[in-house]
């Protein structure tokens, strides 16, 4: 019989992406509507969960909404029904629909919306534009069975260990033989109950993030032939990637910034963007930063972008990169939409029963007339 896929299996499998502690103090991350434990068949992704979300969920069946901006940010005084706030609280549980956000981390983890934007404009060579840590890492140790080498690696590998600087899938192996003897109640791979067992084994050696852990460990487990597979972790004091907000990478050529603009409202899918700079300026150096990014129009400026996009540019802030000579395109805080797809297409990964459906209902507040 196959097991019921619960909500905590959906969240887990996002948190090993964007693990909850990359999030900023002040966010709201996590669970904020409804039970772990939730049997999920339907699954709709959206930015924000507004009332008209929730009745689009409701209108489609959906058990589970992933959200990028958190429903519950400010303290709640009061659930008031005549509020569309405190109607929209009613409706999901009324509707056993469970809502989850993840925020400021899906921000800043590898693989994130940051990472989503700078694929969508094709920024190349990316970098993090406004950096806070470096990983802390673990040296992960495994022994696997000869015929097994590639089979593991190729998990490990796959799935994000062993980066060290621009490097992927470092491993080091060394030949050696295991011994072990099965005892009552087991189920060897290899070997007879109650007889010693030689076998030659490769030791694999690789990095990966404190943060994984646990995800690398069951990724191992799953790949390993063995019932019960020797592994070690241990603690380095290397530091790993550098971890922060926002993207900085070039364009495969220069190109004007007219024609720039066009392209990310194209690919960004905004009709309207505001811009700072001279329209024919050739550009190549691209700083990203999804949301609102005016905080770091210095840092842009100071990794040497040739443009920076962010949203949310208030008048002073856009004078000041004016004076500095920054370019700056401003094509809004909704081009966060795009975790929408790039999160349905993460989660088909896994290949679930699930049906992932994106939200069409409009959450933007502004119109351009």
């Amino acid at each position: 019989m196959t097991k019921s896929i619960v909500v905590k299996d959906v969240i887990d499998v996002i948190e090993d992406m964007a693990p909850k502690d990359l999030a900023y103090d002040w966010d709201n991350v996590g669970l904020q509507i409804g039970s772990m434990h939730k049997e999920v068949e339907k699954v709709m992704v959206t930015l924000d969960v507004l009332e008209n979300v929730v009745d689009e969920a409701v209108e489609k069946g959906i058990d589970l909404i992933i959200a990028h901006h958190p429903m519950l940010f400010k303290a709640l005084k009061q659930i008031n029904l005549d509020q569309a706030k405190g109607r929209t609280i009613k409706k999901l549980i009324q509707h056993d629909i469970s809502v989850y956000a993840a925020h400021t981390n899906l921000d800043i983890a590898f693989g994130g919306v940051n990472d989503m934007l700078a694929n969508q404009l094709a920024i190349k060579n990316t970098q993090v534009l406004v950096p806070f840590d470096h990983e802390t890492l673990i040296k992960l140790v495994v022994y696997v069975p000869e015929q097994h080498l590639v089979e593991v690696k190729n998990a490990l590998g796959d799935n994000g260990a062993g980066y060290i600087g621009n490097y992927s899938h470092c491993t080091f192996s060394q030949e050696g033989t295991g011994s072990f003897v099965p005892k009552e109640g087991t189920d060897p791979y290899i070997g007879t109950i109650g007889k010693e067992e030689k076998v030659k084994e490769i030791k694999i050696e690789t990095i990966i993030p404190a943060s994984k852990k646990d995800f690398f460990v069951k990724t191992l487990l799953t790949a390993h032939p063995y019932e019960e597979p020797a592994y070690d972790l241990i603690p380095l004091v290397n530091k790993g990637r550098v971890t922060g907000l926002g993207r900085i990478g070039t364009l495969d050529q220069d190109i004007k910034l007219k024609e720039f603009c066009d392209t990310v409202k194209e690919k960004l899918d905004v009709s309207n963007l505001r811009v700072i700079g001279d329209l024919d300026k050739k550009i190549r150096k691209v700083a990203i930063l999804g949301g609102s990014g005016e905080g770091f129009i210095s840092q842009a400026k100071r990794m040497g972008a040739d443009v920076y996009i962010t949203g949310d540019l208030t008048f002073h802030e856009a004078q000041e990169a004016w004076e500095m000579g920054l370019t700056v395109i401003d094509p809004g805080h909704y081009v966060e939409k795009v975790m929408i797809e790039g999160m349905i297409a993460f989660l088909q990964k896994k290949k679930w029963p699930l049906t992932f459906t994106p939200s069409t209902s409009n959450t933007d507040p502004f119109q351009f007339l």
